[in-house]
């Protein structure tokens, strides 16, 4: 014997109900997992920058202003930047040398020491005869940035020459060669 029960509307409610939400968690979570995406980009961005960048050799004879960059793959406030400094580097490429040093390659130290790089990123402004005119450290808005570079193209003094932003702590392990074992040095070769 079967009974024919008829369909309660509470349960038709709560069923549509249950899906509308489940709806509602499913696009959630793709706008999360889409943005979640994008914004793993910037460590990409930073590696493109650094790929593309003028070497420091060019950037000291070819008559164009740079600007340097002392950054790290690791600096979370690089990663940051990285998008601003590739739209300002698309803008201002046939005008400004860009030049990307980063500071756990210690080829340039003497670089990182000559510019007391203690934060990063840390930018340094140099002219077109290569003549340090300003530095800026840490995160800088990129009107900040834009502002620099259009007086670093003109010649002018810049807008925002001394400026510091949130930076990622930095110290170099290395330490300049201060010993004395040049045979030329005084004293040098006395002994007790």
């Amino acid at each position: 014997m079967t009974t024919n029960s008829p369909v309660k509307p509470e349960t038709t409610v709560a069923t549509r109900l249950r899906n509308f939400l489940i709806v509602i968690v499913a696009i959630a979570l793709s706008v999360a997992l889409f943005l979640g995406l994008r914004s793993e980009t910037s460590s990409a961005s930073l590696a493109n920058l650094a790929a593309a960048s003028t070497s420091l050799e060019v950037a000291a004879s070819n008559d164009k202003p740079s600007i340097i960059e002392f950054y790290a793959d690791w600096c979370t406030v690089c990663q940051k930047m990285a998008p601003d400094i590739a739209e300002l580097e698309q803008q201002y490429a046939d005008k400004v040398n860009f030049v990307m040093l980063n500071v756990d390659n210690n080829k340039w130290l003497p670089e990182m020491l000559k510019y007391r790089v203690d934060g990063i990123p840390h930018f340094v402004f140099l002219n077109k005869t290569g003549e340090n005119v300003a530095q800026t450290i840490g995160d800088q808005p990129r009107t900040v940035m834009a502002s620099n570079l259009e007086a670093l193209v003109t010649d002018e003094a810049l807008p925002y020459a001394q400026t510091s932003g949130k930076v990622s702590p930095f110290s170099t392990q290395a330490k300049p060669n201060t010993s004395q074992d040049d045979p030329r040095s005084h004293g040098s070769q006395v002994v007790n």
